[in-house]
């Protein structure tokens, strides 16, 4: 092998990986960044929030639990580059029932809840996002219940 080869080769190998472009979110996608946004918004983004995201992403699309976590991670990637977390609740109010958005507020509420500490700047992204979902503070308060059920 000549060096030019080698030398290239090398190069090559320690090149920058080209970074494989995000998915458009839908729906789905949508929620799973708002939960990130919701738990990281306190600026201590927590093993319990991160297993619980894992868990409602299970329970909510029927996902094995590393089908879970990587949705969980590309909704990590889209929320931070993300749009505002209007247009993440804008996209889920467009697209689904008024019961699932529903189920996606109690679905913050449980990542809220699941570090047992609510923080004031998870509140004001959750209170947020429950405005743009088209939800009142009664389905706000009636998902809280549920999700403490949980």
């Amino acid at each position: 092998m000549e060096a030019r080869d080698l030398m290239h080769r090398l190069r090559h190998a320690f090149s920058t990986p080209k970074q494989v472009p995000l998915p458009e979110p839908d729906e789905k996608l949508a929620l799973g960044a708002l939960m990130v946004r919701v738990a990281m918004s306190d600026h201590d983004y927590q093993l319990s929030e991160i297993s619980r995201i894992d868990r409602l992403l299970s329970r909510l699309y029927g996902l094995k639990p590393i089908e879970a976590a990587k949705m969980r991670a590309t909704s990590e990637k889209l929320e931070k580059q993300a749009p505002e977390t209007d247009d993440f609740a804008h996209l889920i109010r467009e697209t689904v029932s008024y019961e699932a958005r529903v189920d996606a507020l109690e679905a913050l509420w449980e990542v809220v809840l699941a570090d047992g500490d609510v923080q004031s700047e998870e509140m004001r992204v959750l209170d947020h996002a429950r405005e743009v979902l088209g939800l009142s503070e009664d389905d706000s308060a009636r998902a809280r219940s549920v999700a403490e059920a949980s």
